[in-house]
């Protein structure tokens, strides 16, 4: 029987590329390089949305809440062992007007609405790196670098009072200095491998 494991997150866990916005081949984005890691004894399923933030629905770019999506998303791959949960880039967009402190209480959200669902399955909190200030990062991100940097923090709090797994992927790879936010093909490759050596810690398993 295999662990089935849930990574929900934006952009960078659907895989786009910073350079032309289309998206990485499955085995170059970090939920395929976990599945290629992993092997049989994991299911990974992948639920990533380019643009979704934690809680908020963006009044520009339409449903993007994972809130939304996040009960019928449980419920459709329930039974889980495990939820990776790697949002809060698109939380700091200028049009939201939200601290750190903000962001992580959207996740802490997230954390307790799967907490609560019918298999109850762990979770691992995962802080996204730091956005680049960079000359040419998309104007809706305006701001976002300073704030980026608090996040981790705030997160790893969140985790400590949830009762929640907690990685800082600041600390193993960067953004892209293409755009300042997504991810190159190196870094997938990275966190993914990160991602595998956690979750066998987690299970007990190699």
């Amino acid at each position: 029987m295999a662990f089935n494991i849930l990574c929900f997150g934006d952009s960078n866990t659907y895989g786009t590329n910073p350079v032309d916005k289309s998206r990485y081949d499955l085995h170059k984005r970090w939920p395929g390089i976990l599945r290629d890691q992993l092997g049989e004894k994991f299911w990974i399923i992948e639920e990533g949305q380019p643009g979704r933030t934690t809680v908020w629905n963006d009044p520009i770019e339409g449903i993007k809440s994972g809130r939304e999506y996040l009960i019928p998303c449980l419920e459709s791959h329930s039974p889980l062992d495990l939820v990776i949960l790697l949002l809060g880039t698109n939380d700091l967009k200028e049009r939201f007007s939200l601290t750190a402190t903000d962001i992580a209480l959207g996740a802490r959200t997230l954390i307790q609405i799967i907490q609560s669902s019918s298999s109850a399955p762990q979770v691992m909190l995962i802080a996204p790196p730091p956005v680049l200030d960079i000359p040419n990062l998309w104007e809706p991100m305006r701001g976002a670098p300073e704030t980026s940097k608090r996040l981790a923090a705030a997160y790893q709090k969140v985790a400590s009072e949830n009762n929640c797994h907690f990685l800082d992927a600041g600390s193993i790879i960067g953004s892209s200095v293409v755009d300042g936010f997504h991810w190159d093909i190196p870094e997938h490759g990275t966190f993914g491998r990160e991602v595998a050596s956690q979750i066998y810690k987690i299970f007990d398993t190699k």
